[in-house]
């Protein structure tokens, strides 16, 4: 039930809003900071807007007669301040005119729009509803989180693989070179063919889970728990990679690059699990 209503003085010019009363100038409905003599100056200009309006008036409107300050001054840099927040200018004004040894004009049309302002009326205090359980995975026993989320990494990886293979059998001879440093010339023709094969077999893999998380095929789940064994093969084949660039990067680099990637094929089957459960489980949030 509403309490009863009080008019506000509100002045509407442009997209600005002064609340008189209030001391508060909005601009599209956001507060600005102007407070005090400033915004004491600007609501006498928007009363007498189209009038000129002379420093001995402000002075006697806004500033005490037993005070003694430099009013020069102090109007000066009131004026100066509400030019600042309104983005006016003193030699092409849109808002506040100046009057040479006359004082000041507020030259944009102003509007009177009020504001009713309701009392307030005691209500009776909201129940509060009991928080909505989050719903877990029945599996993982974890949050079902959004499945754009966790179909999304599943194809991040799927994409680094690729660019590894890619990157493998563009710089073959580079991997035959290595080998060849620190290994006896037939293992290091074994290695060097172990990589080809694995990436030639890696690259229609990763094109395949990178279409069906794409397009959402719902069986995917069900595929990539068949293929697993497959999968987990070759990442933990490609897991020693990196040290290959020990040279480079150097054996804890190596070491550290390596243990992720071995953990990289347990991510992709929990992340599978996540976004396509049984369909007599439930399935994640779209």
């Amino acid at each position: 039930m509403a309490g009863p209503q009080n008019n506000r003085k509100v002045l509407r010019f442009g997209v600005f809003e002064a609340d008189v009363e209030a001391g508060e100038l909005r601009k599209s409905g956001i507060k600005l900071r102007l407070q005090g003599q400033p915004f004491q100056v600007l609501a006498v200009l928007l009363e007498r807007a189209g009038e000129v309006v002379s420093r001995e008036e402000l002075r006697e409107k806004v500033w005490a007669s037993d005070t003694f300050v430099d009013f020069d001054h102090s109007l000066n840099t009131a004026i100066n301040k509400v030019r600042e927040v309104l983005g006016d200018s003193a030699s092409t004004p849109r808002y506040v005119e100046t009057l040479a040894r006359r004082g000041y004009r507020f030259i944009a049309p102003v509007q009177d729009i009020g504001l009713n302002v309701s009392a307030p009326v005691a209500t009776a205090p909201t129940p509060e509803l009991p928080p909505t359980p989050i719903e877990l995975h029945p599996e993982l026993e974890v949050p079902v989180p959004h499945r754009g989320v966790t179909r999304g990494l599943f194809a991040l990886i799927q994409v680094m693989y690729l660019s590894f293979y890619l990157a493998a059998l563009f710089r073959l001879h580079r991997i035959q070179e290595i080998a060849d440093s620190f290994l006896r010339p037939w293992v290091a023709l074994v290695l060097t063919a172990a990589v080809m094969v694995t990436a030639g077999i890696g690259i229609p893999l990763r094109c395949y889970l990178i279409s069906a998380v794409g397009f959402d095929y719902r069986r995917l789940g069900e595929k990539f728990r068949q293929i697993f064994p497959f999968v987990l093969a070759l990442d933990q084949l490609w897991a020693v990679a990196p040290f290959l660039l020990t040279g480079k990067i150097g054996l804890g680099a190596a070491f550290a690059a390596s243990a992720a990637l071995l953990y990289l094929p347990f991510s992709e089957r929990t992340l599978v699990r996540m976004a396509y459960m049984p369909a007599n489980k439930g399935r994640g949030t779209e």
